[in-house]
């Protein structure tokens, strides 16, 4: 739980340090303007997440998922867009929620093969 607390904190203050992109959609500013729809997603990640966590194997990947989740969800709901700033060139601009988002899915991805 600490860890989830801590990377929405690290997401929230870059994002406020650093944000300079806005971004009215989800990846690659796909379901722009569609922000209920994208909150009500949100959520049923959120919960499918705590349902699943109870699973040793899968918390820490599930952690990175809630944290980059609720990060992007918080900037949804106070400010209707999410802000990014990571640009690489050859990438669309991201967050650091996004890339938490990336890393729990491959740590979940990664746990499930080893099995």
């Amino acid at each position: 739980m600490l860890l989830i607390i801590l990377l929405i904190i690290l997401d929230q203050l870059s994002k406020y340090f650093l944000g300079n992109v806005v971004n009215y959609g989800a990846a690659f500013g796909i379901l722009k303007g569609y922000t209920t729809l994208l909150i009500i997603i949100s959520l049923i990640v959120i919960f499918i997440c705590i349902y699943y966590y109870k699973e040793k194997k899968l918390k820490l990947g599930l952690s990175f998922i809630l944290a980059g989740t609720i990060g992007n969800l918080i900037d949804r709901i106070l400010l209707g867009y999410v802000r990014d700033f990571i640009d690489l060139r050859i990438w669309p601009v991201f967050n650091l929620a996004d890339t938490f988002n990336v890393i729990g899915v491959i740590l979940i991805i990664y746990i499930s093969l080893k099995k």
